[in-house]
């Protein structure tokens, strides 16, 4: 059975949602480990960003992912990309990077809050006053 386009497009889009995810909860472990030394950070984090940019390019529709993934691009440039990155530096990204992941983490929840059609029109309207 041959597949459409379209559905192969889908796959690609999924399969790039999922690796971002992946990318953002393994940071949000590692921040969160104080074991995690700066070198096994690099490491973990390089090879995560190595398969993540052998996917296929893909548009992100999602302002979450959008953010998401420049996030990622942004964090591995200034890790990764620096010729020195030293447990001191590793120690002190690590509170603000976890907030960073904790206002993404936000951002994607903010798409399952009650939309405001759905909210009461008056405070205790639902308590039947």
């Amino acid at each position: 059975m041959a597949f459409t386009q379209k559905q192969i497009d889908k796959f690609n889009r999924q399969k790039s949602i999922s690796e971002l995810e992946k990318i953002s909860k393994n940071l949000f472990r590692m921040f969160r480990d104080e074991t995690i030394s700066a070198s096994l950070f690099l490491e973990r984090f390089d090879t995560l960003k190595k398969k993540f940019d052998a996917r296929e390019v893909i548009h992100l529709e999602s302002e979450y992912h959008q953010h998401l993934k420049s996030y990622i691009e942004r964090l591995h440039r200034d890790t990764c990309g620096k010729a020195v990155f030293d447990e001191v530096e590793f120690k002190e990204i690590r509170e603000p990077e976890m907030s960073n992941l904790n206002r993404l983490q936000k951002l994607k929840n903010g798409a399952s809050y009650k939309k405001d059609k759905h909210k009461s029109k008056h405070k205790n309207e639902d308590w039947g006053e």
